[in-house]
């Protein structure tokens, strides 16, 4: 087994896809009458359900007024993805954030990046340092590649120009996830050092002796993954006494210091997960746990740390309350959220019924991929099937025959990073799983820049 391309496949979630629900308005089959027709769990979640006028971001967000009450005082809303790569599911996150940045005081877009991509695109955003395109071309690769998108370059810009419009009060952005640590991070926590712990800079320039990248990310994370795994757990074992020295008491300045420590923690946390065994199926399930957990630890520290409320942009299967696949990812960062959080973390999950997304193929080239109409008995069968053609509708408060079928298990699309995956057909129960669905009818694949 090829560690790094192993690693690589499963970075984007390793779950994956089932085929796909022929859409069609609710209505009563010949002999069914008004009173019956609502005993059917389609019928029973059009009563409640809330049309979308449109999935593009621009124009009048006046149909997710029932959305802002779903979210209520919820300080982080993660918003799903059926696929990695579709048009729709990137612009409908882009027209929520609108919503609630107007709205509901959000100010702060996470998203299954790396945190030192994270910094960069805050940068960016927040003062206009660098180019966009070079921005995103640098930080979108290898296994974040996905997001080098026109959907996100669009999004991006939007959050750009209302930041120069509002710099008193802007939007943020967060990389959460721990695939890769930029040199930023190094040179960030080493200039914290230089002037408030002058005594630890010669000992941290030692720990951090070959880690600072040099190159692109993608060829950094191919080189790192091909080094041996003893190696990789003594850089690990170097980076924990990193965060150890830093640990031992703090410098000059409060704000400064919890920086400084998180940034340190990025990097400590990006050998942590290489330090697995990639090649041991057993230690899979592990690693990821271990990286889910790293991906809503971000979100809870920067949320706690800034008080800004926090849009969270991942794939279904992250922002899920309960895990999609028990055998590889035990616990996922939904759940770690709402341990963390309480009700203070809305899962929102967006299904679809047909249509096409880009994905890795067998030859581990991107290609573009398309599903048919979902098969009877599965989720997005029942969901296309309620009375609008897309819609949201709130998953913990529905009449009981649309209570009785959320409870029950159902097989889902759950397409990753590549397709078809190694889970193709897994099982959930809505009601446990997520608090609101957005229910697509068709989706088409995102448009990739590079």
């Amino acid at each position: 087994m090829n560690t790094h391309k192993a690693l690589l496949a499963v970075l984007l979630v390793p779950l994956c896809a089932t085929l796909a629900a022929a859409p069609a308005a609710y209505a009563a089959t010949p002999g069914e009458t008004a009173a019956t027709a609502f005993r059917s769990p389609e019928a029973a979640l059009g009563r409640v359900a809330h049309p979308l006028h449109t999935t593009e971001p621009g124009g009048n967000l006046a149909d997710l007024r029932p959305f802002g009450g779903m979210v209520g005082d919820a300080r982080v809303v993660g918003l799903g993805e059926a696929t990695h790569s579709s048009h729709e599911f990137f612009t409908v996150k882009h027209r929520v954030l609108r919503y609630l940045v107007k709205e509901k005081g959000f100010r702060a877009f996470a998203l299954e990046a790396p945190w030192s991509t994270g910094l960069r695109l805050d940068a960016y955003l927040t003062r206009g340092e660098g180019d966009l395109k070079r921005l995103m071309d640098e930080e979108f690769q290898g296994a974040y590649r996905f997001w080098n998108t026109a959907e996100y370059r669009d999004l991006l810009q939007w959050m750009r120009a209302y930041n120069v419009k509002h710099p008193e009060d802007p939007i943020r952005f967060v990389g959460d996830d721990n695939g890769f640590a930029g040199a930023e991070l190094y040179d960030k926590v080493s200039a914290y050092a230089a002037e408030a712990r002058p005594e630890l800079t010669s000992r941290l320039t030692e720990l951090y002796r070959g880690l600072r990248p040099t190159t692109d990310a993608d060829t950094y994370v191919n080189q790192y993954l091909a080094k041996p795994l003893a190696e990789r757990k003594q850089l690990a074992e170097r980076t924990g006494r990193a965060v150890d020295l830093l640990k031992q008491r703090s410098g000059k300045g409060a704000d400064a210091y919890a920086w400084a420590l998180q940034h340190a923690t990025a990097i400590h946390q990006m050998t942590t997960l290489y330090a697995f065994d990639w090649d041991d199926p057993q230690a899979i399930p592990h690693a990821m746990r271990y990286r889910d957990r790293v991906m809503a630890d971000n979100v809870t520290w920067w949320q706690q740390q800034t008080g800004d409320k926090i849009v969270l942009g991942a794939h279904n299967s992250h922002v899920a309350l309960k895990t999609y696949a028990p055998s590889s990812h035990p616990q996922v960062q939904g759940d770690f959220l709402r341990e963390q959080l309480g009700r203070g973390y809305l899962s929102v999950g967006l299904t679809f019924d047909r249509g096409s997304f880009n994905a890795l193929g067998q030859d581990g080239d991107v290609h573009r991929f398309a599903v048919g109409p979902a098969a009877p008995g599965t989720a997005e069968h029942t969901l296309d099937r309620v009375r609008y053609r897309d819609f949201l509708v709130d998953l913990r408060d529905t009449p009981a025959t649309a209570r009785a079928w959320l409870a029950a298990p159902h097989i889902v699309k759950n397409i990753g990073a590549t397709y078809p995956g190694i889970a193709d057909a897994p099982q959930i129960r809505l009601a446990k799983t997520h608090d609101v669905v957005i229910h697509l009818q068709q989706v088409e694949a995102a448009h990739m820049l590079r």
